[in-house]
């Protein structure tokens, strides 16, 4: 059996590509869920029932599903319109996936943030000749992304833990390197291998919660000198 070390330093060398899994799926999930939430608050008939179909389905599958859905199902749809994405690196159907389920959370998130600053800024920014989207742009959505902050980092901690499931379509990051360590030990010293692996997630997500605190704490200090 390997030692504690050695195995550590295993799963480590895939930590790059689980970061880079979370990192690109949190900026598409945080532009997705900017625009869904967009619609949502404007109600327009069409993309509102769009926009609410896709959040219940995204809310109510397991993303396990979503991902096979997205693996297997994209490349026939694509292919129907006589484009081969076949060769694409896993990797991709992955961060589409949880871009979308993320997206979804997010959505809701941002919106209850937007809801919660009230219409008065909105109508303020009018009052000076903005538009709306320059309202959303200069005003509003800075504003809700400080409220919605804490709900993100929660959402991106979550989002970590699944990237443990990108191993299910041959991804080989951190959760993929424990599997093969533990195929290739024939199942022997299981505790120590998830040992690692709980370690290390918990790192990354105690950073990400450190991070949180250092973004709140620069933006109240910007603020008190603000005023």
């Amino acid at each position: 059996m390997q030692d504690f070390a050695n195995i550590f330093l295993q799963v480590l060398d895939k930590l790059p590509v689980t970061l880079l899994m979370l990192a690109f799926s949190l900026v598409f999930g945080l532009f997705i869920g900017t625009a869904v939430a967009i619609v949502r608050i404007r109600r327009e008939p069409v993309s509102y029932a769009i926009a609410t179909f896709y959040i219940s389905f995204t809310r109510c599958t397991p993303i396990l599903i979503q991902l096979f859905l997205v693996y297997f199902g994209l490349p026939t749809v694509m292919s129907l319109l006589g484009i081969n994405i076949s060769g694409w690196d896993k990797l991709v159907f992955v961060i589409i996936t949880f871009s979308f389920h993320a997206g979804a959370a997010f959505s809701e998130i941002i919106r209850s943030a937007y809801i919660s600053l009230g219409e008065s800024q909105l109508e303020a920014a009018y009052s000076v000749g903005m538009t709306y989207f320059q309202a959303l742009e200069r005003i509003i959505l800075p504003q809700a992304f400080v409220t919605a902050l804490p709900n993100i980092v929660n959402e991106a901690i979550m989002m970590l833990k699944d990237t443990s499931l990108a191993f299910t379509i041959g991804v080989v990051d951190v959760m993929g390197q424990v599997s093969i360590i533990s195929a290739n030990n024939y199942g022997i010293g299981l505790l120590e291998i998830y040992a690692v692996i709980s370690i290390i997630y918990w790192t990354v997500g105690i950073a990400m919660e450190g991070a949180m605190y250092l973004i709140e704490a620069n933006l109240t200090r910007t603020k008190l000198i603000g005023r």
